[in-house]
Parts: C-alpha cells; structure tokens; sequence
C-alpha cells in the first residue's frame, strides 16, 4: 500500500541507506598513506565490510517493511529493528573515524553529502514508525466500536 504515509517514509528510509552506496561521507584533497579509511582519498560504507552490511541490511528491512501493511505490530518491530540497525552503523562509522589516523589531521578532511544520508534515514524511519502506530491504535479504537 504504497499510498500511507509510512510507506512512503520507509520508501525514503529506504533510499537514503542505499544512496550511502552511491556517496562518500568524506573527503581528503590528498591520500593519506598511514589511514585506512581515507587511504584512497574517501570515506564511505566501502571502506568497511561491518558499514556495508549494516546499511545495506538496514535497507532491506525498510524496503520489505513496505509490504507488510497487513500485519501493522510486526511492520512496528521491524521499523524499530531498522532504526536500531542504522543507528548501530552511524556509531560504528563515527567510532572508525575518530579512531583512525586521519582524525588527527583535521583540516585535511571535509565531510561531504553522505554523512547527512544516515540521519535523514534515522528521521524517516521514526517517523514511519509513529504513522504505522497511529493506524494501529485508529484500528484498534475501530474494533472497540464494533
């Protein structure tokens, strides 16, 4: 049912994990030898296998979640699921970073588009989650009529 509101979020969420396949979170103007991250000069969910598999499982869940209009306190838990999975993923990305070498060079690194794209997904997939908990409690409040 894609005309909710809260698929059309989970739709968003969605994408904003997958746009940070297509994104870096941030850049160096030149490679830093002794970094791990910025070695090639960028920093994006490529660099670790954990990002990788946490945003992209992130992704998933929000996509299927999409279908799953039917069974509304099973789509709430696995919003909830998804939310915790991102979160779990900007903490870890901003764990790697400050304990890399290029933390300490500050001005040679600038932050970029992707680094946005993990709270614009955090922001939409609460807010799917409130929609999805409002239907359910108008469904309930419905049955209690009848």
């Amino acid at each position: 049912m894609i005309q909710r509101i809260q698929s059309i979020f989970l739709l968003l969420a969605s994408g904003a994990c997958f746009g940070l396949f297509g994104t870096d979170a941030a850049d160096s103007e030149v490679k830093i030898d002794n970094s791990q991250l910025f070695n090639d000069g960028s920093y994006n969910v490529f660099d670790d296998p954990v990002l990788m598999g946490v945003f992209a499982l992130a992704g998933v869940v929000f996509l299927a979640n999409i279908f799953l209009f039917r069974n509304r306190p099973l789509q709430m838990k696995l919003s909830l699921l998804a939310v915790v999975l991102a979160v779990i993923g900007v903490g870890y990305g901003v764990f790697r970073y400050f304990t890399d070498a290029a933390a300490e060079i500050v001005s040679a690194v600038s932050p970029d588009v992707g680094l946005a794209l993990p709270i614009i997904t955090l922001i939409f997939g609460l807010l799917a989650r409130n929609y999805i908990q409002k239907d359910e409690k108008l469904v309930r409040s419905a049955d209690r009529l009848r």
